[in-house]
């Protein structure tokens, strides 16, 4: 009748009086416990009180059969009881209780059958997510052989619980084919919720072809079946989604939507594992989209969900409390400050596990404080924090310095001590030349400068400690990406060196930097983050390594930012400025390398290079040690783009220690799906390890056949070292890319690259390609083996009558069969094969040879390669092969006239068409363009892009 307080009174004295052991002194028990009962899982002490009521009342019915009943009533009360405690986090709060409930009805051999299977099978569980599986292994062997007696349909539940703690049975066989006989179907749907999860489209293609013959007429397998349905496609327009391709973002909208109608039908049929089915399904559809541009697209679903799962109150409480953050996302992007806050606390609430603790606070806490107009918070974090929003919500139209105020606001709150003399490290108006100015006494002054101001910093954190690190690491952290986005490098460089200084990582030159560079100057000069006087005293969490990774990202493109801003690019030196000064007559010179302040500017400026690298550096060390590729990769991304320079002008060597450190982190962790990224990578280390033993080579074009060599120099053993080392790194990604596993194939060109410098490096090793061309004869793509065989031949033929060994290299006419039969995904690498073909015949003096490629090239050009050119880069390369191409064919002509006067009009045909593609070769190369041809080529990396790092950072 709801009168607590008047159930506590009579019960009172009851206990005060006493009457005979009956079963109202068992019942007298079960009231009390349901009085005590606990209001949510916080409270432990009330819990444990009514365990013990409920234990009582267990104990006084089991000794006498007629009271039994009592002991499956406290069962079913005890039950409802720990509902809030089948939670993470809080089962192992059961395990003594249960455990004695489950083996008291099997003492008092309790009837209902399907309630004590239903315990036990909790039980199970509950032993499992404690982390204690010798005691739960020992429970199976009652607990199974029950469960399959007297509850065969509940049996398929126990083992894939057990399958998916890796807890097979002893008869896991025997297991498996007995719930395949209770039911195919139910067998079906497991297998291929594993193969989904496991990302295995062709078993998970062909369990829901098997459901869908099946024809079941269930409503609720129809909506299960439904999700399988939707589920399989999101995965096949999964990547497409991640490159924003919009037909696939339309497509995955569109799976949103039908699955948030089969939500409303799985929930009028009331059925609460069907509606877990759909919301799992419908969460994990809604994944991909969860990006800033995107999210705003799910607000109703996501309500749907959260709704629903709060309205059957599920015990799926990570799933409702990530649910949660997302719609706080969804509303901060709003402007919905309240309604964000509301989604905050609900989610603090069901975070069981702490797993978010510190990120909701932090989150509520930020936004709380843009709630306060008209307030001045008192903590120094609430004040940056308030500054950091108010410059975020900055318009277009305001001008940088006051988004940069605003910035330097928020930076002055955290660090008042340091803030503003490592942000004038960089003022040009701070500089002190004195009275006696030379060539160089600015550029030295600058350095000494920023050298000094930026040491200024490790104080800070010396004086500070470690009080509020974990919130401080946030804020500045927030502070360098929101000063990145809006362009203010300085403040984005201060605030990236302050937050770098928790990292517990002692500065030293790692042995993977470039090679050759001069020590001098401040040590904060060769690292960005300084050292580091007070380490985090505890494990720091893989969200602050993940926040650090981010973090070094920006560093060191902001420092790249100062360099170019020094006129010098990343890794390069600076070069001396002119002396405009007069002098006298007789003066020498003075050499820049004998002057002390040029050789300061010089090593700030390499220092600041080194900063650069070690930051990217130090964020693929922290992807291997949180295990997540993403970062490795947009490390190699980094670090490959930003040196671009120095692999088109063939300075790989200076890159070598470091690109084999970020290999070896690859390999650890996993190129994340990009096998482009990783031919790219290996082919910029297997040429700067062979590079330096290369002999100067003439071009391609003006080589002519020479006696092959009778005797060749071997390499010394540093040097076959290193091309040993090349061999296998090529090795290793032509393995992986060789067509294999479909979505590990490379693009062509990238391919080639590989196999150029493959070849080469065998060359100098002095070891010849079998007659396979480095095939292996297990790889069942005939496509790419077909292509690679022709690519590798070709680069044989290049590496011929260079004063090395010589390759026994297939006949000309072979290679041109072989080519002519290859199914090529790259027109233009199938141009250039075409245009090199043409060549080697011309050099081998086989005119029908040279006539038929150099046709096929001229006719693959206009049908194929042109539509595929759209851009200004691609017309170069496609314009000087055809030149090349035709002027060789005029040159054949000339060479085979025989008398035959009527050639003459046909050869200069050909060299009209030279001159006619040359001219788009010449506007091309204004722009900077530089084609590729031939063996002289450089293995270039071409513009790609990191993946988002999330929130602002992009």
């Amino acid at each position: 009748m709801g009168q607590p307080e008047m159930s506590d009174d009579c019960i009172q004295m009851y206990f005060k009086v006493k009457g005979p052991v009956t079963q109202f002194l068992g019942r007298a028990h079960l009231c009390r416990a349901q009085l005590c009962a606990p209001k949510s899982s916080e409270n432990l002490e009330e819990f444990e009180n009514c365990v013990t009521q409920y234990m009582k009342a267990i104990n006084f019915a089991k000794g006498e059969p007629r009271y039994y009943f009592l002991v499956y009533n406290a069962s079913v009360l005890y039950w409802h009881m720990v509902r809030p405690f089948l939670k993470p986090g809080f089962h192992h709060h059961l395990i003594s209780s249960l455990s004695q409930i489950v083996a008291v009805l099997n003492q008092t051999e309790e009837e209902d059958k399907e309630w004590r299977a239903e315990l036990m099978l909790e039980l199970l569980d509950c032993y499992l997510q404690a982390g204690r599986k010798e005691e739960a292994a020992k429970f199976c062997v009652t607990a199974a052989p029950f469960i399959k007696a007297h509850v065969p349909h509940r049996y398929r539940q126990m083992f894939s619980v057990l399958v998916g703690w890796y807890m097979l049975p002893d008869a896991s066989i025997d297991a498996l084919l007995f719930c395949f006989f209770i039911s195919r179907i139910l067998l079906l749907f497991e297998l291929a919720r594993l193969s989904l999860t496991l990302k295995c489209e062709e078993i998970s293609s062909g369990c829901l072809s098997d459901l869908k013959n099946m024809d079941s007429k269930d409503p609720g397998k129809l909506i299960e079946i439904e999700c399988l349905e939707y589920e399989l496609e999101a995965l096949r327009l999964e990547s497409k989604v991640k490159m924003y391709v919009r037909a696939a973002v339309e497509t995955q909208l569109n799976l949103v939507q039908r699955l948030d109608v089969a939500l409303q039908r799985a929930v009028r049929l009331g059925d609460p594992r069907l509606i877990h089915v759909v919301c799992t399904t419908q969460w994990n559809t809604c994944l991909p989209l969860l990006q800033h541009n995107l999210r705003y697209h799910l607000r109703k679903p996501l309500t749907n969900i959260a709704d629903i799962l709060e309205k059957v109150d599920s015990l799926m409480v990570l799933l409702r409390c990530q649910v949660h953050m997302e719609m706080a996302h969804i509303d901060e992007d709003e402007d919905r400050l309240e309604p964000a806050m509301q989604h905050l606390q609900k989610a603090m609430l069901l975070d069981s596990l702490g797993l978010y603790q510190d990120k909701l606070t932090m989150a509520f806490n930020r936004l709380h404080l843009c709630t306060m107009q008209y307030q001045s918070p008192e903590r120094a974090e609430d004040q940056a924090i308030m500054a950091i929003e108010q410059a975020k919500k900055a318009i277009p139209k305001d001008s940088v310095r006051k988004k940069r105020a605003l910035l330097v606001n928020a930076g002055l709150a955290l660090a008042p001590d340091t803030f503003q003399i490592v942000l004038d490290s960089e003022n040009e108006a701070k500089v002190s030349t004195g009275k006696i100015r030379g060539r160089f006494t600015y550029l030295f002054a600058k350095a000494r400068h920023h050298i000094i101001s930026v040491d200024k910093a490790a104080g800070h954190l010396r004086r500070l400690g470690n009080k509020n690190d974990k919130e401080r690491i946030q804020i500045w952290a927030e502070l360098a990406k929101v000063a990145r986005k809006q362009g203010v490098w300085d403040v984005c460089r201060a605030a990236s060196r302050f937050c770098l200084l928790y990292d517990d990582v002692k500065v030293k030159k790692p042995t993977w930097l470039k090679k050759g560079r001069k020590k001098g100057g401040d040590s904060s000069a060769q690292d960005s983050r300084g050292p580091s006087e007070v380490p985090l005293q505890k494990q720091v969490s893989s969200s602050l390594l993940r926040k650090f990774a981010e973090v070094g990202f920006i560093s060191a493109e902001a420092t790249v930012h100062l360099l170019r801003s020094e006129g010098v690019e990343l890794n390069d030196r600076p070069q001396p400025p002119e002396d405009l000064s007069q002098h006298s007559a007789g003066y020498t010179l003075e050499s820049p390398e004998d002057n002390t302040q040029w050789i300061t500017y010089q090593t700030w400026i390499e220092g600041l290079s080194q900063s650069a690298m070690s930051c990217w550096l130090r964020s693929a060390e922290i992807g291997r040690e949180i295990q997540e590729s993403w970062i490795v990769q947009n490390a190699v991304v980094y670090v490959l783009n930003h040196n671009h320079h120095l692999i088109v002008a063939g300075r790989q060597k200076e890159l070598v220690n470091t690109l084999d450190h970020l290999l070896s982190i690859v390999k650890a962790t996993g190129h994340s799906g990009d096998p482009t990224m990783l031919g790219m990578l290996c082919n910029a280390l297997a040429r700067g390890l062979i590079i330096t033993w290369i002999p100067t080579q003439v071009p391609e074009k003006s080589k002519r056949p020479v006696r092959p060599n009778l005797f060749h120099i071997p390499l010394d053993s540093g040097a076959s070292s290193e091309v040993r080392t090349a061999v296998e790194v090529c090795e290793f990604a032509l393995g992986l890319t060789d067509g294999t596993v479909p979505e590990e194939v490379v693009p062509t060109s990238t391919r080639q690259q590989l196999i150029a410098t493959w070849v080469k490096a065998k060359q100098l090793l002095q070891q010849q390609i079998g007659p396979r061309l480095g095939i292996d004869e297990q790889n069942p793509n005939e496509d790419v083996n077909s292509v690679t065989r022709v690519l590798v031949a070709l680069e044989m033929y290049s590496c011929n009558g260079l004063g090395l060994m010589d390759f026994t290299v297939p006949p000309l006419a072979q290679l041109v069969k072989m080519a002519s039969e290859c199914t090529w995904s790259d027109p233009l690498v199938e141009l250039q094969t075409l245009m090199r073909l043409t060549h080697f015949a011309h050099v081998a003096h086989d005119y029908e040879v040279t006539m038929l490629c150099s046709q096929k090239a001229v006719q693959m050009a206009v049908l194929h390669v042109r539509p595929f050119s759209v851009s200004r880069a691609e017309t170069a390369p496609v314009a000087e092969m055809l030149s090349t191409t035709a002027c060789v064919q005029g040159r054949s002509i000339m060479e085979n006239l025989k008398g035959r006067k009527q050639l003459r009009l046909a050869a200069a045909r050909a060299f009209i068409e030279a001159a006619r593609y040359a001219a788009p070769c010449r506007v091309a190369r204004g722009l900077g363009c530089t084609p590729r041809r031939g063996d002289e080529r450089h293995l270039q990396y071409h513009g790609m892009k990191g993946p988002a790092l999330g929130g602002d950072c992009q």
